[in-house]
């Protein structure tokens, strides 16, 4: 198992010490996930945060008519936070997860599970720092991503992807961006093709 990505990660908000290295090890376990397979699913509990050494996943809910809503995506290559992947409310609270995540290509995390990450940050206090930055980053983001649903134009939403998922454009299907988007598919490629021609 490869923990330096995790490390680098980690250090690239706070430098760590080579016996902090050494505690990480025996907590963090590794997996090959392969492209459409499941980290959660709906009516099971979030049992790991994962981070993503490669690959893509989306974060998702199905509502009554069967139609999918993206609500995050987590990749390699990313901004740091941006490669976290879970639900937190489920992970915290033990009760069935309403959400699913899905592998978008063959990928590869490293995961911790609830006990190991509170083990970690009683022993590692500055990791308890980092996934307070990761989290409060992540609640502006979503804050931001709210407030834009009720007042921005589709284009607007459509750019600001860009800017929070730099890398994902190319990367993901159209379906999967408009799904996150809350638009359709065909009126994605017209933005697309709106913008390609202004």
């Amino acid at each position: 198992m490869n923990l330096q990505p995790l490390i680098d990660h980690f250090e690239s908000y706070m430098p760590f010490e080579e016996s902090e290295k050494q505690l990480l090890a025996p907590r963090i376990t590794q997996r090959s996930i392969r492209r459409r397979q499941t980290l959660l699913q709906e009516g099971f509990p979030c049992k790991q945060y994962s981070f993503t050494v490669e690959g893509c996943f989306r974060l998702f809910a199905v509502d009554q008519k069967g139609t999918e809503h993206n609500l995050q995506f987590a990749a390699d290559n990313d901004r740091p936070e941006a490669r976290w992947i879970a639900d937190i409310g489920s992970f915290h609270s033990g009760r069935p997860s309403r959400l699913f995540i899905e592998a978008i290509e063959p990928s590869v995390v490293l995961q911790i599970e609830k006990q190991d990450l509170y083990f970690l940050y009683l022993n590692i206090p500055k990791l308890d720092r980092i996934f307070k930055v990761i989290m409060e980053n992540n609640y502006v983001e979503l804050q931001n991503r709210v407030l834009q649903t009720i007042s921005s134009t589709a284009q607007e939403r459509y750019l600001t992807f860009l800017e929070q998922y730099p890398g994902l454009a190319v990367r993901l299907p159209n379906t999967q961006i408009a799904s996150y988007l809350g638009i359709t598919p065909e009126f994605l490629s017209k933005i697309r093709k709106d913008l390609a021609s202004s």
